[in-house]
């Protein structure tokens, strides 16, 4: 029995043992296998790699620049490098500008202008026939300024953002102020042989002269701000405006009044709100400004705007109602005299026509290729204010309205301007911008009593003689390196009829005396030279 037993176990050992043997053999037959199919797909690899960079050593490297088409590898990219941002931001506060300064010369432009931000007669303007002007061309292509904007969550899918921002003239160093170069003038107002370049503007050498606003976004229920901030008329002008941000060579830039439904100290707006959404392709948006209430400058303003987007092509239209809108002007001696001892002096004295206007405006661009279309209609009428102001009101600025003009529209003035610009790209860093401006208004009863039948057409006649402004512009704008380009441009610019009323060489002589044979026209060019930086 006990040898029974030693025997079977002697078998099963020896049939374990067998077992394990031909499993061995499996896995070493496996292993075998598997080295020599990755030894061969490894030899593959490497000869189509040996191939691919023989194929690439065959093939020659040609610029683009000099050589044809047909002469470059068939298929060939070159692909650009991703584009950085190098934004200066800290927790998405951001820093932000623009410094823009040349030469330029100017056929008719009363000197350089230290305070304002359009320091110069780029535009035909009364006082620029008093002489030629050659040096230094500030905020030619665009106006130099310094921001800081910011953008935070709050909540989910919920932000707050900010804007702060201030133009100035890079040349002195100061805060624009349009009405400051107005005041600077005070006293001269008919002697233009003695004045300097003046313009009035939105900007009142204010802190945040552009935008100080604040308020909350969301991607699905739009943007609120409140604040200081730009009309939509203006917005719309900035959008469509082939030369848009000009002061050298946009008329609606350079002017500002179509920015601000009618007067230029409306393109920015004091105690506004405003509400942006979009739904789908369709652009919404609504602000008022609210007044400040008794005798101030800064009336209600109410503007709408919708427009869309589609396919390359974008449509805009906006209409508002701007009251106790201001028109600023120089003081004569008189006037300044008896201003001096009669109302505050705030911040600077100006004379000022006070209206009530009703806008609309249309502006179109159309994007085909290295093509870009522009094109854009604006409707002004001028009103009496339903809300006149009293001598000593405060305007924008700090400024005072010493001598305030509540009738000058006996019948209303309509103002109708016209525009078209296209763009080519020549190369992807270099563009050539041409633009036609047509601006016309009626002829109006005007509160002097120079028109009284509203049916003149001629310069000498009034103010309020129907006239006609022309200007076509050409720019080169080439962006060579980063953050930085360089540009030159030239307008031709011309007025008739009522929009030559006092200018110099027209009607008037330097020293504000009318001519013995007055003209009808009166026209300027301004070619000119500058470098950009922008960050």
């Amino acid at each position: 029995m006990k040898k029974t037993f030693i025997s079977a176990a002697a078998i099963l050992a020896f049939a374990a043992a067998t077992a394990h043997a031909d499993e061995l053999s499996d896995i070493q037959a496996q292993a075998k296998q598997l080295r020599e199919q990755m030894t061969k797909r490894i030899a593959d690899l490497e000869k189509r790699q040996k191939a691919l960079e023989a194929q690439k050593s065959a093939v020659p490297t040609i610029s683009p620049v000099d050589a044809m088409a047909a002469d470059l590898p068939y298929k060939a990219v070159v692909k650009a490098k991703p584009p950085e941002n190098d934004d200066i931001c800290i927790k998405g506060v951001c820093v932000y500008g623009n410094f823009d300064m040349g030469a330029t010369y100017i056929q008719h432009s009363a000197p350089f202008a230290a305070v304002a931000g359009g320091p110069l007669d780029t535009l035909v303007s009364k006082n620029g026939a008093a002489g030629s002007y050659f040096g230094v061309g500030a905020n030619q292509m665009s106006t130099s300024f310094i921001g800081l904007r910011g953008k935070q969550e709050i909540a989910d899918n919920l932000y707050a953002v900010f804007n702060l921002q201030t133009l100035f003239n890079p040349a002195s160093g100061m805060n624009a102020s349009g009405t400051g170069s107005i005041v600077a003038n005070n006293g001269i107002s008919t002697n233009f042989a003695a004045q300097n370049s003046f313009g009035d503007s939105s900007k009142g050498g204010q802190m945040f002269n552009n935008a100080a606003y604040f308020g909350i976004s969301s991607p699905t229920y739009g943007t609120f701000t409140m604040g200081r901030q730009s009309a939509l008329t203006s917005d719309l002008i900035v959008n469509y405006d082939p030369l848009s941000g000009s002061n050298s060579w946009s008329v609606i830039t350079y002017q500002g009044a179509n920015g601000g439904g009618g007067d230029t100290e409306n393109r920015i707006l004091d105690n506004s709100y405003e509400y942006r959404v979009s739904v789908g392709p369709v652009r919404l948006a609504g602000e008022i400004q609210a007044k400040n209430g008794g005798n101030s400058g800064t009336g209600n303003a109410f503007e709408g705007n919708v427009g869309v987007d589609y396919m390359g092509f974008s449509i805009d239209f906006v209409g508002g109602k701007v009251f106790d809108a201001i028109s600023a002007a120089p003081l004569s001696a008189a006037q300044l005299a008896t201003a001096v001892t009669t109302v505050s002096s705030g911040y600077g004295l100006l004379a000022a026509t006070v209206s009530d206007n009703t806008v609309f405006s249309v502006g179109a661009r159309y994007t085909l290729g290295p093509w870009k279309f522009w094109g854009g209609y604006e409707h002004i009428d001028y009103a009496n204010p339903n809300n006149p102001l009293n001598p000593g009101a405060f305007l924008q600025g700090g400024m005072i309205g010493a001598v305030l003009n509540n009738t000058n529209f006996t019948t209303d003035k309509v103002l109708q301007t016209a525009w078209v610009g296209v763009r080519y790209s020549i190369t992807p860093a270099l563009d050539i911008t041409g633009a036609y401006y047509h601006e016309w208004q009626n002829s109006f009863v005007i509160g002097n009593g120079t028109n009284p039948t509203g049916t003149c057409n001629t310069a000498a006649v009034s103010a309020g003689c129907s006239g006609t402004l022309d200007a076509v512009s050409l720019v080169l704008d080439w962006r060579f390196a980063k953050h930085v380009d360089a540009y030159a441009g030239v307008m031709w610019s011309q007025v008739s009829g009522g929009l030559a009323n006092g200018f110099v060489g027209t009607t008037v002589n330097a020293q504000g005396l009318a001519l013995a044979n007055p003209g009808n026209k009166s026209s300027n060019y301004d070619p000119g030279v500058g470098l950009r930086y922008q960050f």
